[in-house]
């Protein structure tokens, strides 16, 4: 085995370490994108960008034939392909919220670091790692507790089924009192007499959904309570 294929060898290995690093981090959050996505696409990337370097020096020039080849353009299409894998975690919730955006930039980025490592840039793949797993892990807790108040926030969709249209005030003035600040209120009467009060509300993330389950189910009027962490 020559030194060019241990160095192929390599470089597949540490590519797959770090999309290892990268899908753990989405299969310990139950994302659609886990370990072997991301392994497969951080280890087919670093190979794609060594076939697209080792095939621009393989075709030597000649008196008859010059042969020009970008050594990057193989894996310059990567970037632009592994976009269709990315499009398809993102998805829209019934309440218009999306998600899946941070699975699909974490592809995007496991991509670069197979690129990265493909090209031989081992330490620059490296830091790319691990200021990902920062980004994700560590910055949106440091947020939590040191950033502005609308950062320290978690959303929470309530629908309450309320029998008396003059009691939807109340549910609303309760809200206020506790300071929940409501982002959306939609009111939708049904069928049956009861009105339907859908509240986007924003709370303290330290404040558990079933202790605000519980306030919300005590209020005059509420027939019954529907509730969802949207964040």
């Amino acid at each position: 085995m020559s030194s060019i294929d241990v160095d192929i060898l390599i470089k597949l290995g540490i590519s797959a370490v770090f999309g290892l690093i990268i899908g753990l981090e989405r299969e310990l959050k139950r994302k659609p994108v886990g370990l072997k996505t991301s392994l497969v696409i951080s280890v087919v990337s670093c190979l794609l960008t060594i076939v697209s370097i080792q095939s621009a020096y393989m075709f030597p020039n000649s008196d008859q034939v010059k042969i020009t080849m970008d050594p990057l353009r193989l894996a310059a299409q990567i970037v632009s392909g592994i976009g269709f894998l990315g499009a398809g975690v993102i998805l829209r919730r019934g309440n218009d919220s999306i998600s899946g955006l941070t699975t699909a930039a974490m592809i995007w980025g496991a991509a670069g670091i197979g690129i990265a490592v493909g090209a031989g840039f081992y330490v620059e793949a490296f830091a790319g790692v691990a200021l990902l797993i920062i980004s994700v892990e560590f910055i949106p807790f440091l947020m939590k507790i040191l950033g502005p108040k609308q950062l320290r926030e978690k959303e929470i969709m309530l629908q309450l089924f309320i029998r008396d249209q003059a009691q939807i005030d109340t549910a609303i003035s309760f809200l206020i009192e506790k300071k929940y600040i409501i982002r959306r209120l939609k009111i939708k009467d049904l069928d049956n007499g009861d009105h339907l009060v859908q509240i986007l509300v924003a709370v303290d993330y330290r404040e558990k959904t079933t202790e605000v389950y519980a306030s919300v189910s005590n209020i005059d009027g509420v027939q019954k309570v529907e509730i969802e962490s949207i964040s």
